[in-house]
């Protein structure tokens, strides 16, 4: 899967010209929490966060009435507070690759390039959605955690058996496990009861962590 495949498009975007009461418009308006800045040939300039606004805003303790806060966030434009050095991905660029970058530097959301034109954004919102997709989240079925060794042939193992009764595995995802020789594996399994399910594995695997029957969301 590529970020392609699950970016936001087309992006609300705003012109370096308009002003933090605009930015703030449009955020409050899309409930979003980031504005890429593109010129006027759609080229990405920068980008502009809720939290930059929020630093420019005037204080709670101000004097201003609400007319002259209003006139000061009309002055205040977004090339002043927008960030000029922008991390970008490309559509091209695997889903995982993305969360790792934004992990890395602790950001919420990264503008998908292509050359110097913006064609998407990806955000931590679309990472949680494809993460539900990949746990089978919204999918009823029964959904078994084990600790297995972290040897060749192990996860082979478990889904041949569980091919052997005629179960169904919808998901699957391997996490690391409590100690540097086992893993865990997390799956939703359907097509076997929990009873038949936590029998066939136990002796496959080191320890069954978790078994439980999950409904459709």
């Amino acid at each position: 899967m590529f970020v392609g495949d699950r970016m936001s498009h087309p992006v609300i975007t705003i012109l370096p010209g308009a002003s933090l009461s605009d930015a703030w418009y449009l955020m409050s308006r899309e409930h979003i929490s980031r504005l890429p800045v593109v010129d006027n040939r759609g080229h990405m300039v920068g980008i502009v966060s809720l939290k930059q606004l929020l630093r420019y805003m005037p204080s709670e303790a101000t004097t201003l009435d609400v007319y002259e806060i209003k006139g000061a966030m009309n002055t205040i434009k977004i090339e002043k507070m927008m960030t000029r050095k922008v991390i970008t991905v490309t559509a091209d660029t695997p889903i995982e690759e993305a969360a790792r970058i934004m992990v890395d530097n602790e950001i919420g959301g990264i503008p998908v390039v292509e050359g110097e034109s913006l064609v998407g954004i990806i955000t931590e919102t679309d990472l949680f959605k494809t993460f539900l997709e990949v746990m089978g989240a919204r999918e009823p079925g029964i959904r078994l955690s084990v600790a297995i060794p972290k040897a060749p042939g192990q996860l082979a193992r478990l889904t041949h058996a569980l091919f052997g009764v005629g179960a169904n595995v919808l998901s699957i995802g391997t996490f690391e496990g409590h100690s540097s020789t086992s893993g865990e594996v997390t799956l939703k399994v359907v097509g076997v009861n929990k009873e038949e399910l936590v029998k066939l594995v136990t002796p496959l695997v080191e320890k069954v962590l978790d078994v439980r029957e999950t409904k459709a969301l």
